[in-house]
């Protein structure tokens, strides 16, 4: 149990430690060493400037932590062949982190990709 809870903090340090700023390498590295969460983290920094993470709910089991969350920001850069709309997005997500010696080994994410591609404009909603 001690080592969910501090998995848990350790979890809720680095989603505040990145939440509304913008988000660098060197940063990132004090907690993670899974290079597919990184290059994830930078391409969405690159389209949604220094976006912003809602923790709603937190669990943890084992080496596992899974957040359900929501993601706010902007859209000031391209992002997948969409230019910028400036438009404000916010769309749930649920990510899964697996943690090994204090660091980010591995991750599994889900979001709503639907939401934000109705509130980039790119795709109506559904009747």
């Amino acid at each position: 149990m001690e080592q969910q809870k501090k998995n848990k903090e350790f979890i809720i340090r680095y989603i505040n430690a990145l939440s509304g700023v913008t988000k660098t390498r060197e940063v990132m590295e004090q907690y993670m060493t899974d290079e597919e969460l990184l290059g994830h983290i930078l391409f969405f920094d690159a389209a949604f400037p220094k976006y912003e993470m809602f923790m709603d709910e937190i669990t943890a089991e084992g080496n596992r932590v899974v957040v359900r969350a929501r993601f706010k920001g902007c859209h000031a850069g391209e992002f997948n062949g969409i230019l910028p709309t400036n438009r404000n997005v916010e769309f749930p997500f649920v990510i899964s982190y697996d943690i090994e010696n204090g660091m980010i080994v591995h991750h599994w994410l889900i979001a709503d990709s639907m939401a934000l591609m109705e509130q980039l404009g790119v795709m109506n909603a559904p009747a």
